[in-house]
């Protein structure tokens, strides 16, 4: 029984969108659980491309040892209380209410040791 105005790719019993078509079988609502045939669809035609990832130089993996050696973030001197080395890296964020200050997260940049301080 047909409730709503036939649309192709739509179920003409409860208004849902059908399920991607497979090659020729029929195509059941996942709502109502009927079953149709594929010319409910009419002469609806669907096309994509799939695009590859292509090859960007700029765009090169670095090694975990290239990682290691790059800073999180603004580099300050700050002393390590884990290895005693004089420069950290630091990044802010807002975790507590507005009205409370930000907390800063203090990266080591030789044994990459963190650690946290509430302003």
């Amino acid at each position: 029984m047909e409730l709503f105005t036939s649309t192709p790719g739509f179920c003409p019993s409860c208004g849902s969108i059908f399920p991607p078509l497979d090659s020729s079988k029929d195509v059941t609502c996942y709502n109502c659980k009927q079953t149709y045939k594929p010319d409910v669809f009419g002469d609806q035609v669907v096309e994509y491309t799939i695009h590859f990832n292509n090859y960007d130089p700029d765009k090169i993996v670095k090694t975990k040892e290239e990682e290691s050696s790059a800073a999180d973030g603004p580099v300050v001197e700050r002393k390590c209380s884990k290895c005693g080395h004089d420069k950290m890296s630091y990044a802010t964020l807002q975790l507590r209410s507005a009205d409370e200050g930000q907390t800063v997260f203090f990266t080591c940049l030789k044994c990459k040791f963190k650690e946290s301080e509430n302003s």
